[in-house]
């Protein structure tokens, strides 16, 4: 799409992606470390190391990895970098579920039934769960990309649910 628009790109790439299509299509590529995310692409400083290195105005962080870490798109709003996605605050407020309910139940925004504020024990997940009916879904506050959801079709399975989540 940078091509296609005329703009000048500039990938990062892990041992384990040298040869990969963002790196082939990209105008310039920077090598940030080897294979293992955590050592690559999870490396905030080595990410806007090399955007400052190249002279890019602006990161998009892709899909995954930092895409959602408020930490980082902190980091390149402070280093004078355009951070392509939301706001660090945005992040941050999406990142915390009951948070980005209450966010919404705030602006006006229909949710499904559920809680109003953070379950804190099992008793108070059975009552809510028996207001709005079986199955209910249980959700980690800060559990992303599906971690911490849980299904329960009865008390039982709802307080079993509410140990793991709550462990997650």
């Amino acid at each position: 799409a940078c091509k296609e628009m005329g703009i000048e790109s500039v990938a990062v790439y892990s041992d384990a992606d040298k040869d990969c299509l963002h790196v082939k299509k990209s105008d310039q590529a920077v090598h940030i470390g080897p294979a293992l995310s955590h050592k690559s692409y999870l490396k905030m400083d080595a990410i806007i190391r090399a955007a400052l290195d190249s002279g890019a105005d602006a990161v998009h962080p892709g899909y995954g990895f930092l895409s959602e870490n408020a930490e980082f798109a902190k980091t390149c709003t402070d280093n004078e970098l355009i951070f392509i996605g939301p706001s660090a605050e945005t992040i941050a407020r999406a990142g915390n579920k009951s948070a980005a309910r209450q966010t919404l139940i705030d602006l006006g925004i229909p949710v499904i039934p559920g809680s109003d504020d953070v379950i804190t024990d099992t008793d108070m997940a059975c009552s809510i769960a028996g207001r709005v009916g079986y199955p209910v879904i249980l959700k980690a506050s800060g559990g992303g990309g599906g971690r911490g959801m849980r299904i329960a079709y009865n008390d039982d399975e709802l307080c079993q649910a509410f140990k793991i989540a709550s462990g997650e």
